[in-house]
C-alpha cells in the first residue's frame, strides 16, 4: 500500500473537466432545467432521480457557449437564429452540437 504525503499538485481549471472520466463536457455548466450546479449530475425535479444523460437544455447551453454555429454563422454565446429570428426555446442547430463535440475532443 502506498501512502501519499502532502497535498496533490494543483490542476488548472481549464483542464480539470477533461480529466474527469466518463462525464459529458456539458456538465461543466449549470443546468438551466433542473438547476444542478456545475460538475454535478442532472436530476429529475419531480422525483430527484438522476437520468443517464444530461438534460437537453444543458447540452444546448454548452454548445452555445463553446462553439460557433456553422449553419447561421454566429459566434459562441450568441443564440442560433433562422431568418433573423432566434430559435424557439433557446435551442441550437445540430451542426453546432457537432462543432462543440469536436472542440471538446
Amino acid at each position: 500500500m502506498t501512502k501519499r504525503y502532502g497535498a496533490p499538485a494543483p490542476m488548472p481549471d481549464s483542464i480539470r473537466h477533461f480529466m474527469r472520466a466518463g462525464q459529458h463536457p456539458a456538465r461543466s455548466l449549470p443546468c438551466p432545467w433542473c438547476h444542478a450546479r456545475p460538475h454535478q449530475p442532472c436530476t429529475v425535479p419531480s422525483t430527484g432521480k438522476r437520468p443517464a444523460q444530461v438534460h437537453q437544455q444543458r447540452m444546448a447551453a454548452w454548445a452555445r457557449t463553446t462553439a460557433c454555429c456553422p449553419t447561421c454563422q454566429v459566434e459562441p454565446t450568441t443564440p442560433c437564429h433562422t431568418d433573423g429570428r432566434v430559435l424557439v426555446g433557446d435551442t441550437v442547430h445540430a451542426r453546432r452540437y457537432l462543432e462543440a463535440e469536436e472542440t471538446a475532443a
